[in-house]
């Protein structure tokens, strides 16, 4: 029986979508294999109410198929998955670092500096969790001064997906300073707005990334 703790009733639904989107993406359930309500009910000893809010959100996101009078089964997360969802990052984040640095401020470029230096600091210290949120905000920065509100909300609903491929392959310690390096040399790229640099610098951070998690889980 799981001992998660969940913080509130608002946020149950929320926090059992993303246990279960996690064990999905992780391959910790077989393709097709069947998530039965209640024994997950049961599991996190909660109402089946919840339960069904998340099998629906993640039906919605095709990491389940609900199939009626039979139930709802994995549909998992392939290789192929992976790459698709990496190549139409790689090119949205190509189209958004053009942009940013089209668009961006000096206090949004300090920001940016100021996340690579926290990065540093924490690569040195071996904090895979601090790393892994001044990743995320180094891009969120460069989604926001992009001043698309478009582009900025497709990039961040794939979050979903990439931010249990970045809590993979940052919880390795032997990452830490290739994961540091690559968002420093993308920096570089933005300050000295050089945009045909910068994505290149992005494409092959983002191919590297797909590829470590890809050894991380070893997905089919």
């Amino acid at each position: 029986m799981s001992d998660t703790k969940f913080s509130s009733f608002s946020s149950l639904t929320d926090e059992i979508t993303e246990l279960l989107r996690e064990r999905i993406l992780k391959g910790e359930y077989v393709i097709g294999e069947k998530i039965i309500e209640n024994q997950i009910a049961t599991e996190f000893r909660v109402s089946r109410t919840p339960i069904r809010d998340a099998f629906k959100q993640l039906e919605s996101e095709g990491l389940i198929d609900y199939i009626p009078n039979r139930g709802s089964f994995a549909k998992g997360f392939t290789r192929q998955d992976m790459q698709d969802v990496y190549a139409v990052r790689s090119a949205l984040e190509q189209l958004a670092v053009e942009w940013a640095i089209e668009r961006i401020t000096d206090k949004e470029l300090e920001q940016l500096q100021n996340q690579v230096e926290l990065m540093e600091f924490y690569t040195l210290r071996k904090d895979c969790e601090k790393v892994m949120e001044t990743n995320l905000s180094f891009h969120e920065i460069i989604y926001n001064s992009t001043r698309s509100r478009f582009l900025s909300h497709i990039l961040k609903s794939y979050q979903q997906y990439v931010q249990q491929a970045r809590r993979a392959t940052v919880s390795d310690e032997e990452n830490l300073e290739v994961i540091c390096t690559e968002h420093k040399e993308i920096l570089n790229a933005v300050m000295a707005k050089d945009v045909e640099t910068a994505k290149s610098k992005i494409a092959s951070h983002l191919d590297n990334s797909r590829n470590r998690a890809q050894l991380k889980w070893n997905i089919k």
